[in-house]
């Protein structure tokens, strides 16, 4: 009965920690989609040039990168709602579910995570975060598989 009552807890904890990061991932894409200029101070950083620089050399490209911006978040959006969907209702003993929950945690909040700290950004900390939690719940959710002796 111990047991059980540890599998359990553990499955509520690993599906919160993934409902969490899937809400994160839509909220993100709603930012990208609808809230993130195109060209933000530190991308101007890491460019090396001035906003005034960027607009005269490559004119049109804050309106193409409000496209790109708008598809990515929209991915990030869509990619949320099935974590969502996943975490909540996938069954805790189905084969390659811990799996699935790795590689796509290391896709999205684990890849942009890694690619913010390369390029020094200023959200670098920030997105730490959700890949922190990701990483969490995968770490509950294979607990509460061994737990079940699968």
């Amino acid at each position: 009965m111990k047991t059980r009552r540890v599998v359990s807890r553990n499955r509520h904890v690993s599906t919160w920690m993934l409902v969490a990061c899937g809400v994160w991932l839509v909220v993100l894409g709603f930012y990208f989609i609808v809230i993130r200029p195109p060209l933000l101070p530190e991308d101007l950083r890491f460019m090396g040039a001035s906003l005034a620089q960027i607009r005269l050399g490559v004119p049109g490209l804050e309106s193409w990168l409000a496209h790109v911006f708008t598809v990515l978040g929209g991915f990030m959006a869509g990619a949320g709602v099935l974590t969502v969907f996943v975490a909540a209702t996938m069954p805790a003993r189905l084969k390659g579910s811990a799996w699935a929950i790795a590689l796509s945690g290391a896709l999205t909040v684990g890849l942009m995570s890694t690619l913010n700290f390369v390029l020094h950004s200023d959200f670098r900390w920030l997105l730490l975060g959700p890949a922190l939690v990701w990483l969490a719940g995968l770490v509950f959710y294979v607990a509460q598989l061994d737990g079940q002796g699968s």
